[in-house]
């Protein structure tokens, strides 16, 4: 594959099972980068633009989504991401934004993937062609046991669970067990944390993690 020119921007990918608090960072991280001066586009997967938003609503709501199979679950999470890259992050990332995302290709990798028992290589390969040179520059894994996780989703104030809450425990313990597996094979640029510590612990864990990345 020829080289491809990375961005002046920097992406930041949050990932982890339901109920991780990937918001509430996202949120934080958003309003301390704000606060520095820096232009901050904070955005999320499945969806972040109308016809991501369009694919979402098929994915998480629609009535007929758990008839849904695996392979067009994860083709819809990859057309969603490529619209997304190439109407949204690409350009952000030109301009020499930081995008914040609540999900992303690791998404994939975890749920359709591994949790899902779709091809490895399959998934990756469609991943990459859906991003093109969209790379995260660094993936902040909000890790929280299962049972954990699944009592704060349920506290919601939302009457439903959504589709992919609606899975069994464990279908979260094969994506908890899938993220800690992309962590240990990339430690480099991939950060596992613990999210049942305090909100604020993590919030500054996280800005000792990505500072060096993302100083002037």
């Amino acid at each position: 594959m020829p080289h491809q020119p990375k961005f002046p921007g920097k992406l930041i990918a949050f990932e982890g099972g339901e109920g991780g608090g990937k918001s509430t960072q996202i949120q934080r991280l958003a309003a301390r980068l704000k606060t520095l001066g820096r232009e901050v586009l904070a955005s999320r997967e499945p969806g972040g633009t109308p016809i991501g938003e369009q694919i979402r609503s098929i994915l998480v709501h629609n009535a007929a989504g758990d008839e849904m199979c695996p392979e067009a679950e994860f083709l819809l999470f990859a057309a969603s991401r490529a619209q997304h890259v190439r109407e949204k992050i690409a350009p952000a990332l030109a301009r020499g934004v930081t995008v914040l995302c609540d999900r992303y290709m690791d998404s994939s990798a975890v749920y359709q993937g591994f949790a899902r028992n779709l091809p490895a290589d399959t998934v990756n390969s469609i991943n990459r062609f859906a991003v093109a040179n969209a790379l995260p520059d660094f993936t902040l894994i909000m890790d929280v046991p299962v049972a954990v996780g699944l009592a704060r989703v349920a506290s919601r104030a939302t009457p439903l669970p959504d589709r992919m809450e609606r899975q069994t425990a464990a279908f979260f313990q094969k994506v908890r067990d899938g993220y800690l597996r992309l962590a240990r094979e990339r430690p480099r640029n991939t950060l596992v944390l613990d999210a049942t510590l305090p909100a604020d612990t993590l919030e500054r864990q996280i800005w000792d993690a990505l500072a060096p990345l993302l100083a002037p």
